[in-house]
Parts: C-alpha cells; sequence; structure tokens
C-alpha cells in the first residue's frame, strides 16, 4: 500500500545531536582531541578577554568553528552561519543547542580576529601535536616541506596603481563595476589590492595565469601526516623562508632528513638545512644554471630523484 505524501513538521524532536551523529562519524575523534587541548587554553583566554562586562562569545565554540571552516572548506563566514543554521553536524561539533541562536557573522569575524591575533590558533596546532607526540604517533626523523598559492579573498579588481593613477572603474553597475586591466602592466611593485593590501600577485607555474594569492607551506612528518604550517606573503623565496622558520622549530637532538622538490635546490637553502643538522633530500634541477647543489654527499644513494 502506497503511503501518504504527509509533511506536517513535528513540534518537538525526542532525539538529541549527540544521538543523531553516527559513532563512527570522523568529527567525533577530531571533537575529542580538541575539547581537551581547549581546556588547557583556558588560562590563554582568560588574557585576551576582560572579567567585566557583557559575556562575549564562547572561544571555545568560536574555535570549533573556525575548524569547520577549513575542514569543509566554507568559503565565508555568511555561508558557514547559514550551515549551523540547519546542519545538525556542525551544530554538534560547535556546542550550539538546538534552538541556541547563530551569530551573526560580522560578529564571528570580529571575535575570530581577537583569537587569531592573540596567536591562540597557533597554540591549539601546538596543543594537538602535543597529543600526538604523546600517543608516539609521530617520529622525529624524516620530513617533507612543500608549498602551494592560497587564493586571496580579493578579486583581479581591486588590484589598483598604489599612486592612485588607475582608470576609474565603469559606474553603470555600481555593485560590480567593469575593470578593463587588459593590456596594462600590472605588478606588485606598482598595484596592491584595495581589499586585501597583504595578497600578492602570483601564479604557480609559467603555464598558470596570476591570481592574488598567499604562499600556503606545510611540512609533515613522512609516517604519519602534518607537524607544522606556515603562511607567507608570495615571493620567489617564501616556500624556502618557510621551510627554514618550520625546520628551525623541531626541537631536535639528532639529525634528521628533509625531503623537498626542485624549486628549494638553490645552494643557499641546501648549505642552511645542514647548518641547521638537516640532510637535504631535494630533488635535483640540473638544468638549473650552475646545477644542482646537491651533491654526493647525498646522490650516491641509489634511485635519487634528478629534474
Amino acid at each position: 500500500m502506497r503511503g501518504n505524501d504527509y509533511q506536517q513538521s513535528s513540534a518537538f524532536s525526542y532525539l538529541s545531536a549527540e544521538e543523531r551523529v553516527p559513532a563512527g562519524h570522523p568529527l567525533r575523534p577530531v571533537r575529542e582531541m580538541i575539547d581537551a587541548a581547549l581546556v588547557k587554553l583556558s588560562p590563554a583566554f582568560d588574557k585576551i578577554y576582560s572579567s567585566t562586562g557583557r559575556p562575549s562569545v564562547a572561544p571555545e565554540k568560536l574555535l570549533r568553528a573556525l575548524l569547520l571552516q577549513v575542514l569543509y572548506s566554507v568559503r565565508s563566514e555568511r555561508m558557514l552561519m547559514e550551515q549551523l543554521q540547519y546542519n545538525l553536524l556542525f551544530r554538534w561539533f560547535v556546542g550550539l543547542d538546538m534552538d541556541e541562536e547563530v551569530w551573526v557573522a560580522t560578529v564571528y569575524s570580529k571575535n575570530r580576529d581577537r583569537l587569531l591575533e592573540g596567536d591562540i590558533a597557533q597554540a591549539l596546532f601546538q596543543e594537538v601535536l602535543g597529543q600526538a607526540r604523546t600517543a608516539d604517533l609521530l617520529s622525529d626523523e624524516h620530513f617533507s616541506v612543500d608549498g602551494t598559492l592560497i587564493e586571496a579573498w580579493a578579486s583581479q579588481k581591486s588590484f589598483r596603481r598604489k599612486d592612485g593613477s588607475s582608470a576609474p572603474p565603469d559606474d553603470s553597475d555600481p555593485g560590480n563595476p567593469t575593470v578593463n586591466f587588459h593590456g596594462e602592466n600590472r605588478s606588485n611593485q606598482t598595484h596592491e589590492s584595495s581589499t586585501d593590501p597583504d595578497a600578492r600577485l602570483a601564479r604557480k607555474s609559467g603555464s598558470h595565469e596570476a591570481k592574488l594569492a598567499y604562499c600556503g607551506n606545510v611540512m609533515i612528518e613522512n609516517r604519519n601526516g602534518l607537524v607544522d604550517a606556515e603562511l607567507l606573503k608570495c615571493s620567489g623565496m617564501a616556500e624556502r623562508d618557510a621551510a627554514r622558520m618550520m625546520i628551525g622549530s623541531l626541537e631536535q637532538d639528532k639529525p634528521i632528513t628533509v625531503g623537498a622538490d626542485k624549486g628549494y635546490d638553490t645552494k643557499d637553502f641546501v648549505k642552511d638545512l645542514r647548518q641547521m643538522n638537516a640532510t637535504p633530500h631535494v630533488a635535483q634541477n640540473v638544468k638549473r644554471p650552475g646545477g644542482s647543489a646537491i651533491d654526493g654527499r647525498t646522490t650516491r644513494h641509489a634511485g635519487y630523484p634528478m629534474s
């Protein structure tokens, strides 16, 4: 017998968000790790918040929401707030009650910036990393570094001359003006974004288009995964500078190895690694003028990569 398409909404629900999230969902262990780290960060929260006045959004909830935004690649704060309205999984992870009001996007952004400026996000990452070390999930011998472009939330239309001599946009559509920059020589020395001045015009390779971006860099421990991350302004040396910073932050008392692609095969970088007690396992760039900086101390091993 065919059932009726009855759509009368129930006035009450007898299942909590906790009961609705599957026991094996991957966000459950993530939530446990984050909650344990947030407990240890409570004294740091007390330092950046006043002891008087109206209570603000709980920093623990802000950080869980920020983590969701990263894990699920939610492209904007406004979209994240929309998801929190109806996504029960997101509500459960952040710690919002079923009927609790979701924050205004601008309120979330301002409170989030307070945490980022207080280096709380970095402290949270270090606490989670410490949990991995305690559980013996990290080795301290073999690492790899790499970088990529993280596209900025700034349009090409905002990339204008620093001296203000750019042609005014067509105001026929004030909300989305027409800007014709074809044939114009644009560079980071003469132009900058009016909405994100720190963004730089960059391209991943000669065959890719230039975009306003940042240089995102990661270092992984080869057996288990992510160890550190750095976001820098784009430049010809940003990837190598970030690698030096991340390797230098390691607490090590014995030699390590560091793998990287041929973009890291420069004399200065290889020399710096050896001074940091790190063996450079960098792919050779034999086509580079002057040849590769990697010598027989590393290439004597069979199967060493060359490009």
